[in-house]
């Protein structure tokens, strides 16, 4: 049995789960947490639900335990996902600043939206184009070079 610390962390659905302190120390809010001694009776994961947090210890465990070359093909394995699970986990990193799994999703969106249309771009990410067509029309002709070869 192993003798390390355990650190109970809470996810906004109430779901604990017990981690050894090195893994959980993995993110800067969360180490600073348990540096003041914050984690009576556990460490509350906001925002972010237990499946995501689960898949965020595995990860983390993962990555105390393996070697580099074992972490490449890890690595791009975890962030193939459907595009919900990619962004709950871009949502879940972010606020205990895990910044290495941050890393990770980012450059999985951005491989994602590669080569696109700003058009699919916009799909992709289901943001809303705001502009009228007057204005797309000005952006279009004011940056002429970052749209070459897209007609």
């Amino acid at each position: 049995m192993s003798s390390a610390k355990m650190i109970l962390v809470k996810s906004s659905d109430d779901e604990t789960f017990r981690v050894e302190e090195a893994v959980a120390r993995q993110g800067q809010i969360i180490k600073c947490m348990i540096k003041d001694k914050c984690t009576d009776p556990y460490i509350p994961i906001i925002n972010v639900n237990g499946d995501t947090l689960s898949n965020i210890i595995v990860y983390r465990e993962k990555h105390l335990e393996s070697s580099d070359k074992d972490m490449e093909v890890f690595d791009a394995g975890f962030v193939q996902v459907d595009d919900g699970t990619l962004y709950d986990l871009i949502n879940a990193v972010n606020y205990p600043n895990i910044q290495s799994q941050l890393d990770l999703a980012c450059q999985a969106v951005a491989d994602n939206i590669k080569g696109k249309t700003p058009e699919q771009i916009r799909d992709y990410l289901r943001i809303e184009n705001d502009l009228t067509p007057e204005e797309m029309e000005e952006i279009r002709r004011e940056n002429a070079w970052a749209f070459e070869g897209e007609d």
